[in-house]
């Protein structure tokens, strides 16, 4: 998934303004006057997946367009605890008004990358030579999708919708109001036709071949056990994409990754993840 300026733009400019408000950053203006130069590194301190260089320079694009950033790593580079992973240099005054804002993003970012990476891992270590797909879902910070679903792809897992307009999903209340999976499905077709891929929640094996038996793209197996689960794949038997959601964790991913189920969703890559710590710390006697 590319990386765009818009995705980040108006955010960074947004958290800066929260952030500094109409005063500004009171305790750095007091102690430093804009002339002092200096040199800070940016550290790692857990073990994971870097994402977000492009944003963390955005913050201080916009606070001091003559501040410089070096890159030892790139976005997708599996960092180990006290690796340098940049060198930012310009304004003190400058840096220090940027640092929290600028690891916000990176540490939140890199905390998505480095989930996504590691439940990845667990697929391919347990799911043979056809290990299930990690997604990703719609359980996103407002106003950050974009930005998550990046991390989540840099990490090495997928992206499932993007939003409510590029893929068909019947849900559980859409199936419930509108008086059955066939009567949703009708309805869906009967407005879009085949301008959309549709995906059906399915709660029981009853649903599973009603879906299956309208030919639609994937069944989502929806909070259920992994012998159901099993059950559903024997009677869809690889006809059409499935995939699992619902109370996933880390023990059931490696029980299911070999299944033949096509995905494996899980809102925590996005709506719990927790951030990757780094630090910025100031070089002494490097201006």
């Amino acid at each position: 998934m590319e990386l765009k300026k818009a995705y980040y733009v108006r955010l960074v400019r947004e958290a800066l303004k929260e952030d500094l408000g109409k005063a500004g950053d009171v305790s750095t203006i007091a102690v430093f006057t804009g002339k002092e130069k200096g040199t800070f590194r940016l550290i790692a301190k857990d073990k994971g997946v870097l994402c977000g260089n492009a944003v963390f320079e955005e913050v201080f694009r916009q606070i001091d367009r003559r501040i410089t950033i070096k890159w030892f790593y790139d976005d997708g580079a599996v960092l180990e605890p006290q690796n340098i992973v940049a060198q930012v240099r310009g304004s003190v005054k400058s840096i220090l008004m940027g640092e929290r804002t600028a690891l916000n993003f990176i540490c939140h970012l890199s905390g998505v990358a480095t989930r996504a990476h590691q439940l990845v891992s667990i697929s391919r270590q347990y799911g043979g030579s056809r290990p299930v797909q990690i997604l990703d879902t719609r359980k996103t910070l407002p106003g950050f999708r974009m930005l998550q679903k990046y991390a989540v792809a840099t990490g090495g897992a997928a992206n499932h919708r993007i939003g409510l307009y590029d893929m068909v999903l019947l849900k559980d209340n859409h199936i419930d109001a509108a008086g059955g999976i066939t009567a949703a499905v009708e309805r869906v077709r009967k407005k879009w036709g085949r301008r959309f891929k549709i995906e059906v929640e399915t709660r029981t094996l009853a649903d599973v071949q009603e879906a299956l038996a309208l030919g639609v793209d994937r069944i989502m197996l929806d909070n259920m056990d992994n012998e159901k689960i099993r059950q559903a794949l024997e009677i869809i038997g690889g006809r059409i994409e499935t995939e699992a959601s619902g109370n996933m964790n880390e023990e059931r991913l490696a029980q299911l990754a070999g299944t033949g189920l096509t995905y494996i969703s899980f809102g925590e890559l996005t709506h719990s993840v927790r951030a990757f710590d780094f630090s910025l710390k100031h070089e002494k006697g490097r201006s």
